[in-house]
């Protein structure tokens, strides 16, 4: 029953919002309310579920997707982006410039959070859209689906990492097979879905505010090497904190200011900073002109900031009325492989919940029994389950929200290019966990 009213649920809110037209916030918060009262939650326990939910979603998000937007158009003002962009075009060609989009993604990928490099990026994505005139997901969707491909799969991302500590699995070995897994599957996907007729028909246009409108001439552009700075400075600095504490005590001098500069809402905010005096201060931008810029990709994330704290909030509503111990308790004694078992049990909780973190614990406590007997090796288990949780992405996953917003699609075209990229991402993951498994098992 928790399984229908939640398949009963995602049909209201498709019918809310496609139908009716009715604002994607609105309807979330609405369908969540319906559901939590519909599985016998009290209203004070929806209430607070559904400020909890926005909360814990937003929580360091909000400075990310705050920061990163401000960084995005201060660079996109100062022809930063643009300078990038020409760079790419120039070394790959407009025929290529999907594989530069790989390999950005992916340099920026393996340590960054989905959401913190989708919002460093995806400012360059508008940019070589513009220059290029091509269709906005021939270059958005390798980005997005390199991305995911990234988190999903690999540590130090927190789904990969709190499975592997459940497990006791060698991070970095896991990282190590990932990588074998994640390049060729993700690289694949990314190269093969802007291609798909159903992809090609869909026309989105970049969301005002987003990108700079004005094209810079070569001498009023910062130099590359000072753009690129700015653009991979949050990078370097999350990075660098994120090897350190794997390799350095965290009891040792100077490693909480190691963290908390290498935080992403941190070292975003530094190199905003950076950013402001680099490519805005010292190329002759007044400093209200630069704040201008920032105010204008603020007014652009208001309502993308607030759909994905409703995301939030309608997977906690899930979580909190029981659908996880529900889906623990059906999935239980099912007589299959072990690592089947846990990869469709990760989906279960991904259609269910909606977060892929909440999905691969829910999974991992489940499979920790096949883990502790030796059936197969602990990091091969935690791919079986981190490449599950991917898979179905819809209206209740907060990065659904995200992807749509971002790239000006209607709900319905949402699910038919992410809900498709992801489960094909998790089916093809769960052929490379097996061969893996095949190999080193």
């Amino acid at each position: 029953m928790p399984l229908v009213i939640v398949g009963i649920g995602v049909a209201l809110l498709l019918l809310l919002m496609t139908k009716f037209k009715l604002n994607g916030f609105i309807s979330l918060i609405i369908v969540a309310v319906l559901v939590g009262l519909a599985q016998g939650m009290p209203l004070p326990a929806i209430s607070e579920s559904l400020s909890a939910g926005i909360g814990g979603q937003l929580d360091d998000l909000i400075l990310v997707l705050g920061f990163g937007a401000m960084l995005g158009m201060v660079m996109a003002d100062s022809g930063a982006a643009q300078r990038i962009a020409d760079t790419m075009l120039k070394k790959f060609g407009i025929k290529h410039v999907q594989l530069a989009m790989i390999i950005a993604a992916m340099a920026l990928g393996i340590t960054m959070f989905f959401e913190v490099a989708f919002v460093l990026l995806v400012p360059l994505v508008f940019v070589l859209v513009r220059q290029t005139k091509v269709n906005l997901l021939w270059i958005g969707l390798p980005l997005s689906i390199t991305l995911s491909t990234m988190h999903s799969f690999l540590p130090p991302h927190p789904g990969p990492t709190a499975v592997a500590g459940m497990f006791d699995a060698s991070v970095g070995l896991t990282l190590l097979y990932g990588l074998f897994i994640a390049i060729p599957v993700g690289g694949a996907l990314a190269m093969l879905w802007p291609r798909l007729p159903f992809v090609k028909k869909m026309n989105p246009q970049i969301p005002e505010g987003l990108v700079s409108e004005k094209m810079f001439t070569d001498r009023e552009m910062p130099g590359f090497g000072v753009s690129l700075l700015v653009a991979l400075f949050p990078v370097v600095l999350i990075a660098s904190a994120a090897i350190a504490e794997m390799m350095i005590p965290a009891e040792t001098a100077g490693m909480e200011i190691v963290a908390f500069i290498g935080s992403p809402p941190i070292a975003l905010l530094i190199s905003l900073l950076l950013a402001i005096w680099l490519v805005g201060l010292r190329a002759g931008r007044s400093l209200s002109e630069i704040m201008g810029s920032c105010s204008g990709a603020m007014k652009s994330m208001a309502m993308i900031i607030v759909v994905i704290g409703a995301g939030g909030a309608f997977k906690q509503v899930l979580v909190d009325a029981g659908i996880t111990d529900y889906i623990t308790d059906l999935t239980g004694n099912w007589p299959i492989s072990p690592i089947i078992l846990v990869w469709l049990i990760a989906v279960i909780m991904r259609v269910a919940l909606g977060s892929a973190t909440v999905a691969v614990v829910a999974a991992a406590g489940i499979a920790l029994p096949f883990v502790t007997a030796g059936t197969t090796t602990p990091e091969v288990m935690v791919l079986a389950v981190t490449c599950g949780s991917i898979a179905f992405s819809h209206v209740n996953d907060p990065g659904f929200w995200m992807f749509k917003e971002f790239f000006g699609l209607t709900v319905m075209d949402a699910i038919k290019v992410r809900t498709s990229y992801t489960t094909a991402l998790s089916v093809l993951g769960l052929g490379g966990v097996l061969i893996l498994n095949a190999v080193v098992g």
